[in-house]
């Protein structure tokens, strides 16, 4: 019997995705010696020890890789005190935080094949800025 070849599974498609965007939105955000501030309280750290924090959760697809919602932010304000999402928004400002929040709002179910294109558009964009 031939072998036949499997489709990655979805949730594996997620999570490189999930991956290869939050290099870039770290690395696109670093300065030359690839340190990046973060957006709520404003310390540095270099891009590989600073997150990539959500304004609006990543439970929401249609704001989960919008470069508009997604920031660097330390692992403290991102983690311990919840995403700071008060400090965010200040940082967005009033237009963009109800901006996406309305699109958070949006049920959005993407195909395989467009995640795997959004895999693709951000492993290039990786390969410019590094």
């Amino acid at each position: 019997m031939p072998k036949t070849s499997k489709k990655p599974i979805r949730s594996k498609i997620i999570k490189k995705l999930d991956v290869v965007f939050s290099q870039w939105v770290r690395l696109s955000n670093a300065d030359h010696s690839g340190y990046c501030t973060c957006v709520t309280c404003e310390k540095r750290f270099h891009w590989k020890e600073i997150q990539a924090g959500h304004f609006m959760s990543r439970k929401h697809y249609s704001t989960r890789w919008d470069e508009n919602n997604v920031h660097p932010q330390c692992v403290a304000c991102n983690v311990y005190r919840a995403g700071e999402q008060y400090k965010y928004s200040v940082f967005l400002g009033q237009y963009q935080a109800e901006e996406l929040y309305l699109k958070s709002q949006e049920l959005v179910k993407y195909t395989n094949v467009e995640l795997e294109e959004m895999i693709e558009d951000y492993t290039e964009r990786l390969k410019e800025i590094t």
